[in-house]
């Protein structure tokens, strides 16, 4: 064998095994090829501890604070003319900050006042408003435990029972008028529950007594998908946006996938 014939060879067993190495280190941190290709079931990055566990555990970490973050939807994610919101919609302490006979109904108005529908505190939340119809969507991730979000997600399932039809009242003398019904939502997570929640209130005296009533309109979305899970009001006076909430949903899902594929690419 010449001298040119042993570099020769050396050269392609040196490509080959660099090759092999690339392929088996993106085969190990899960990534897909090509990336434009269809979705497949998502691979899930198993310990030699544990080589029989099932895929749905084995993604138990908690986000840090800099991937709650980053989870968060934005104004761009919607389009326009969503914007950063200016701060609490005004109906929020005229409407929801209200009180009912009603022990599941009373909860349901706190934790749409106190923006916890998932219990709190949130890790994340941001708020974006739309100035064209005066509605405000806010958006947070949950600090709480999976089996804690599961509870809560069934008693939401309860809300179009239970609460369908209830008075409440608010500031004043004021009184609502509240129905609670389903709200379909993408079939996406883990375990979802929409709600729309339409409260309307009659001024009982002075000059526009008898006169057209105030309508707000809520679209609330809760879903977990893996360990995280996130919750959503979207609301607006006469009617909210619901492609904006449909939007949200399916982008909350996916901005949670796209930072946890993060995270496992990075450890």
């Amino acid at each position: 064998m010449t001298r040119r014939t042993r570099r020769t060879r050396l050269a392609s067993t040196s490509a080959l095994l660099l090759l092999t190495t690339v392929t088996t280190g993106c085969a190990t941190l899960g990534l897909e090829h090509p990336p434009t290709a269809a979705p497949a079931t998502p691979t899930v990055v198993r310990s030699s501890a544990a080589p029989t566990a099932p895929a749905t555990g084995g993604r138990t970490s908690v986000l840090t604070d800099a991937q709650a973050h980053a989870a968060l939807i934005t104004d761009s994610d919607l389009g326009a003319p969503w914007t950063p919101t200016r701060g609490a919609a005004t109906w929020r302490d005229g409407m929801l900050k209200a009180t009912t006979a009603a022990p599941d109904c009373q909860r349901l108005l706190d934790a749409l006042y106190a923006d916890e529908l998932l219990g709190g505190p949130a890790r994340a939340v941001v708020a974006l408003d739309d100035p064209d119809t005066g509605a405000q969507l806010r958006y947070q991730l949950t600090g709480s435990p999976r089996a804690a979000v599961d509870r809560t997600l069934a008693w939401l399932k309860t809300m179009p029972q239970t609460c369908a039809r209830f008075t409440a009242k608010a500031t004043g003398d004021a009184v609502l008028d509240v129905q609670v019904s389903e709200l379909p939502l993408p079939e996406v997570g883990d375990v979802r529950q929409g709600l729309r929640v339409t409260l309307t209130i009659w001024a009982p005296t002075g000059e526009n007594a008898g006169g057209d009533p105030t309508v707000l309109t809520l679209d609330v979305a809760a879903v977990r998908t893996g360990e995280d899970a996130f919750a959503l009001t979207n609301g607006g006076l006469d009617d909210a946006p619901n492609a904006a909430t449909q939007a949200a949903v399916q982008l909350g899902v996916r901005r949670l996938a796209d930072v946890r594929k993060q995270g496992r690419v990075q450890v």
